[in-house]
């Protein structure tokens, strides 16, 4: 179960490029020089090197509004903006996590890609996919509650 073009554009109306509502994703990748097949990149790690990106897989990005889209970006290349790239990834993860639970077959899945082993061990940080959404359901709970006083 792969993430879809259809799947963003709910979550950010505002885009260019072709609009193919089939369109899968295989990956997230936040880091550009991650081998991102089939990818939507996001760059959250770096300044953001859509043509390395490109390179890697990526066949779509999310972008901050404010930030311009480099000339070099092919006219069909869809771009999904935000004005938060980090909380376009916390919403993207909270919307799979819902679609994968409602699958009845879940054969095929987005990999979320982050960074490099060599990062990893240094940072002695996970990025598996199970932790960062029980954090993220953590932290959608804790601010639910806050909501509610």
């Amino acid at each position: 179960m792969y993430l879809t073009y259809g799947d963003l554009a709910k979550l950010f109306p505002n885009t260019t490029g072709i609009k193919d509502n089939e369109l899968q994703f295989h990956t997230v990748a936040a880091s550009s020089s991650i081998v991102q097949p089939k990818g939507i990149y996001l760059p959250i790690e770096e300044s953001g090197d859509l043509k390395e990106a490109i390179g890697n897989g990526a066949v779509a990005a999310l972008w901050n509004e404010k930030d311009e889209v480099p000339t070099y970006t092919p006219n069909q290349f869809p771009v999904f903006y935000t004005n938060d790239l980090t909380k376009g990834l916390k919403d993207i993860m909270e919307l799979y996590i819902e679609k994968i639970s409602k699958a009845e077959e879940k054969i095929s899945t987005t990999n979320f890609l982050f960074s490099d082993e060599k990062s990893l061990k240094e940072n002695e940080a996970t990025y598996d996919i199970a932790v960062m959404a029980e954090n993220l359901y953590e932290a959608s709970e804790n601010a639910k509650r806050e909501r509610r006083g």
